[in-house]
């Protein structure tokens, strides 16, 4: 009976303190998240446990609503409006935060990050810390957690690709990020930065022949539709973080901060298994859908963009310094 007493008495005073700490007594708070993926995409499957996590460890009084396939802008819009507070959060391709916060570049460098380990790794580690603090200097925004999509695969609708030569000539869509930019640059090909939103209707319309994507994403937003060849390459792991309007964040109580924050390591869990779990199916699907895979040997691929690209952006990431520190943090040989 004691026991009892005493844990009702706890669940009390939390759901007190968290009560306390709304706009006004017992009201609930419900946040608007941006996300330019699909039903069903990785972006999705993250913030659905987001959401839940924070709403168990608030007793309620915080929610929030999803809004896909960039129905509040672009990803770029919604940075700016997470950063002046006018939104409250948004997942975002780490590309597309890069420059609003130059050193989370290091994440994009081709082939620094070689798998799904990687990437949690990575994201968990001290160098990854002080990446989320300079974010929160640099742009006004906090990163709370980690959505893991997996590589970003390479779909054309005019041949299949299995070496350098045969990317030539391809008119290719890629984000508006210099350090991609560059590497399809360094393979020999001038590619069409666009924002995700227009991406679909550009290969509908034959505009560009082709793009990147994770195999999840390209499953859920159903480019098998104007795809024909898919090419696993692995120069970039498609890390996309749920960033937070950094003025919100420091309105909110300890209490709440802490639960965002716990939320956010919950739900970047869950990412890491949903990747695993439904990469292999989205794959098969693709496959049964009359995409055609191609393998590659990536040995030429990997030695151009490394070469090339990263002495490049070693200043703008941090240095080289920096990029040690993740190499160091990978337990790969440092530059």
């Amino acid at each position: 009976m004691k026991l009892t007493i005493k844990t009702k008495a706890s669940a009390l005073i939390m759901a007190c303190a968290f009560a306390l700490s709304s706009p006004s007594l017992m009201a609930q708070t419900t946040f608007r998240i941006s996300l330019g993926g699909s039903a069903g995409g990785s972006q999705e499957a993250m913030t659905k446990v987001f959401v839940k996590e924070l709403k168990e460890k608030t007793n309620g009084q915080y929610d929030a609503k999803l809004f896909l396939n960039s129905q509040l802008g672009s990803e770029e819009d919604t940075i700016n409006d997470v950063s002046m507070g006018l939104l409250d959060f948004s997942v975002v391709a780490i590309n597309n935060i890069t420059p609003f916060s130059p050193t989370l570049g290091v994440f994009t460098l081709p082939y620094v990050v070689q798998s799904v380990e990687d990437a949690v790794t990575l994201t968990q580690s001290a160098a990854a810390e002080k990446l989320v603090e300079n974010t929160v200097r640099d742009s006004g925004t906090r990163i709370v957690g980690w959505t893991f999509s997996g590589f970003r695969v390479f779909t054309n609708s005019k041949r299949p690709v299995k070496s350098l030569a045969d990317l030539q000539g391809l008119v290719v869509r890629v984000p508006k990020n210099e350090i991609m930019i560059d590497t399809y640059k360094a393979w020999g090909v001038n590619p069409t930065p666009m924002s995700w939103s227009e991406v679909f209707t550009a290969l509908q319309l034959k505009v560009v022949d082709g793009q990147d994507l994770s195999i999840i994403d390209i499953n859920s937003a159903r480019f098998y539709e104007v795809q024909k060849y898919l090419t696993p390459i692995h120069y970039n792991f498609l890390i996309e973080p749920i960033i937070m309007s950094e003025s919100l964040f420091q309105e909110q109580s300890p209490e709440v901060q802490q639960a965002i924050i716990e939320a956010g390591k919950a739900a970047t869990l869950a990412s890491e298994r949903f990747l695993k779990e439904q990469e292999a199916l989205a794959l098969e699907n693709l496959k049964e859908r009359g995409m055609e895979i191609d393998e590659l040997d990536e040995a030429e691929w990997i030695k151009i963009a490394t070469e090339k690209v990263w002495p490049k952006y070693y200043d703008s990431v941090g240095g080289k310094n920096q990029v040690n520190e993740v190499l160091q943090a990978l337990g790969r040989e440092q530059i």
